[in-house]
């Protein structure tokens, strides 16, 4: 009834791998995260590392191709999808549980690094499980793992290459290079409009007294002459 929405923060464990499900044959790509907590030891005076999560995260489509060409392992990323578990029984009829992850948004930890965005083009739609035997399930059906000549993009795979001695623009050169407030207000004299609207406003500041607002009020009546 209910989904359970997460965001992991953390490392890739494993490559994405392509994988295609037997019943429907669509594309899939998966790997796995692990996601380490940290705390301070006063007693040691350092940070150490506390419990950890690792979860196989599922990416179908158009961000299964972004993620077989983008993410590899020990890359910091941050998910967002939807976690759930799944219930099924190996070959010796043993019951197991898969925790699995379908991802929504994966992208990269830019506080740890940095990185460029390149827009893909439309490109044909392409289409998660726990280690051993369970990573043979995906989406609850069995399925096979592709060849490397079977697989529709690697990593790397469509990224523009970076020209010789090229280097990343600096952040204060990304600062710097961005217009001043006072370059973006507007020259010129102002119009009737704004002119108008200027004095609206400087009068509607302008606090007045109950009297001088009574004295506007009955100036502003006009009475006519009553005949004999």
């Amino acid at each position: 009834m209910f989904d359970t929405n997460l965001v992991i923060v953390g490392n890739v464990l494993s490559a994405p791998e392509w994988r295609r499900t037997n019943n429907s044959g669509s594309l899939v790509a998966n790997f796995r995260i692990a996601s380490t907590a940290r705390r301070f030891d006063r007693e040691s005076g350092r940070w150490v590392d506390g419990n950890n999560l690792r979860v196989r995260v599922t990416a179908w489509r158009r961000l299964a191709e972004g993620v077989a060409s983008s993410v590899t392992v020990g890359d910091p990323v941050i998910v967002y999808g939807r976690l759930y578990t799944r219930d099924w029984q190996d070959e010796n009829g043993n019951n197991r549980i898969a925790y699995e992850m379908e991802a929504v948004a994966i992208g990269h930890d830019l506080a740890r690094g940095r990185g460029k965005f390149f827009r893909t083009k439309t490109a044909p739609s392409t289409s998660t499980v726990e280690d051993g035997e369970a990573e043979a399930f995906v989406g609850g059906e069995m399925s096979v793992p592709l060849g490397v000549d079977e697989a529709p993009i690697t990593y790397g795979e469509g990224l523009p290459e970076r020209l010789p001695g090229e280097e990343p623009p600096a952040f204060l050169d990304v600062v710097g290079a961005l217009p001043a407030a006072d370059d973006e207000a507007p020259s010129g004299p102002a119009s009737e409009e704004e002119e108008l609207a200027l004095e609206v406003e400087r009068v509607g500041r302008t606090p007045a007294s109950a009297g001088g607002a009574r004295r506007v009020r009955r100036g502003a009546v006009k009475r006519e002459p009553v005949p004999a």
